[in-house]
């Protein structure tokens, strides 16, 4: 059985109403949220919402176990097609971990002066109002969540079949194999998660063990062809380099892809056992930890591989291990599979904390914030995102590099608008309580990366990104509607009670 968040038809712990609170309530609202000394929520006897039972290390798992997931086994040929050159390429996957780190290190400073669920959607709401937020939720809820969730098992279902069938990406006689796992992945993702939170969390830290032994695998790999001297690939490192902007800003797209998922954990806020000191700490942990694998990772390539190889190779993983294994080549295949599985647990369970956070605010039917009354978990939610995912397998996709493409541009636009509140939430309102606080060149820089990540492309692209932005601000209708029905809902009620 689920209801309604906290005390029946109102959502509960939330300021984003039609009319802001004040800043005495705010206060006390943002105090309630936070963990006491008693343990989260231990006075509610019949509390029903969500529960704080992640910590550090679910905090840090979650980050690592959603950012490695297929992308940095599948977007090196890209980001090495549209950079040119190794040293380029070195240089672009350098950078998008820094620039994950400084987004992050921006969200941490809002997720602790806002500690709701939501993450951009509660960040927006807070800083530009309800329009912003709901087309940020438009966006999220129909495309972004459940395509990333349905892209990622797609290359699921691939990598598990891969040591049976090799080269089962390109072929299309399997491909209602591979979309059959990854419907069924959907399904076992939907269950624990519905099931429980300590369930999820748990399944998030195993099969990021799994992908973090795949990943040292490969960093072994690499260092030892190192050791016994195959550096032809690095020599003459800047030959070829790509000199148009718009070209490079693709690079950047792909490589952004791997590290998609440093934002997560903010959409969890509210079951964090202590938000402030565990949000800004798993990501200081957590995303460093993922950029050095990553830049690892390419190196131990281009150690065993040819650049041209690289750019060939829409599975750079598997092809090394089919150069070097032997018998034991279907190791690698296995372990990424687990790791993009783990990557849609991670961003399914995120998902499923927008749409609850989204319906809480009347953005979306008000049953989909429903809560289970027992396990504590978003069931609607999470139902709701999986059904679109399952929706979203079974038309003919586009190319993994188009969908990235889409992917990031909208992505871009929303890190942008939000690292914009912050700023002008430090304007608007200098008193809040911000109990981690970033210097202020970090959003500035972080604000003029994605203006470059959102005009360079559009640039080389503007058809595609024109429909990308066209489908944003599709939303504005949906919106006012939206606002019409709330409307007339409230003149019925007054006109009933008078």
């Amino acid at each position: 059985m689920a209801t309604e968040n906290g005390n029946g038809d109102k959502p509960s712990n939330h300021w984003g109403s039609d009319e802001y609170l004040s800043r005495e309530a705010k206060d006390k609202t943002v105090d309630n949220l936070l963990p006491n000394e008693d343990g989260p929520d231990k006075e509610k006897g019949n509390f029903v919402g969500l529960e704080r039972k992640l910590g550090l290390v679910s905090g840090i798992c979650l980050i690592v176990g959603t950012m490695i997931g297929s992308g940095i086994f599948a977007s090196p040929r890209y980001v090495m097609e549209h950079s040119g050159s190794v040293g380029l390429t070195l240089i672009v996957w350098s950078l998008c971990g820094v620039l994950a780190m400084l987004g992050a290190l921006c969200y941490s400073e809002l997720g602790t002066m806002i500690p709701l669920s939501g993450a951009e959607y509660a960040y927006l709401y807070e800083g530009f109002g309800p329009l912003a937020a709901f087309l940020y939720s438009w966006t999220s809820v129909i495309v972004l969540k459940p395509s990333q969730v349905a892209i990622i098992c797609l290359a699921f279902g691939a990598y598990v079949i891969e040591p049976f069938f090799q080269g089962c990406g390109d072929r299309e006689d399997l491909q209602p194999v591979v979309k059959l796992l990854a419907a069924i992945a959907i399904g076992i993702i939907l269950f624990v998660n519905a099931a429980s939170v300590k369930w999820a969390s748990r399944m998030q830290i195993v099969f990021t063990v799994c992908k973090m032994v795949a990943i040292i695998m490969l960093i072994i790999t690499g260092l030892v062809r190192l050791g016994q001297g195959f550096t032809q690939s690095f020599e003459n490192s800047f030959a070829n380099t790509q000199n148009k902007i718009g070209i490079v800003g693709f690079a950047f797209y792909n490589g952004l892809w791997a590290y998609d998922g440093w934002n997560n954990l903010n959409y969890v806020t509210e079951e964090l056992k202590n938000p402030y000191r565990d949000l800004p700490l798993s990501i200081m942990i957590g995303i460093p930890l993922v950029t050095v694998c990553y830049v690892l990772v390419n190196i131990a390539y281009l150690a065993v591989l040819t650049p041209a190889e690289i750019m060939t190779s829409s599975a750079v993983a598997v092809t090394l291990a089919d150069r070097l294994y032997g018998v034991m080549a279907w190791v690698i295949p296995i372990f990424v599979a687990s790791s993009t599985f783990g990557a849609a647990n991670g961003s399914a369970f995120s998902g499923g904390r927008l749409v609850f956070a989204a319906a809480r605010q009347g953005h979306l039917p008000k049953f989909l914030a429903m809560i289970h009354t027992k396990r504590h978990t978003p069931l609607p939610a999470m139902l709701f995102t999986s059904i679109i995912a399952w929706v979203m397998l079974l038309p003919n996709s586009s190319s993994f590099e188009t969908l990235i493409n889409y992917f990031s541009f909208a992505a871009w636009v929303f890190y942008g608008c939000t690292v914009s509140a912050l700023l002008w939430l430090r304007y608007k309102q200098p008193d809040t309580k911000r109990p981690y606080r970033v210097a202020l060149p970090i959003p500035i820089l972080v604000v003029l990366a994605s203006i470059y990540l959102i005009v360079a492309p559009f640039y080389e692209a503007p058809l595609e990104s024109f429909f990308c932005l066209l489908f944003i601000l599709s939303g504005i209708p949906f919106y006012l509607v939206s606002c019409i029905s709330r409307s007339c809902l409230k003149v019925s009620s007054m006109a009933l009670r008078g």
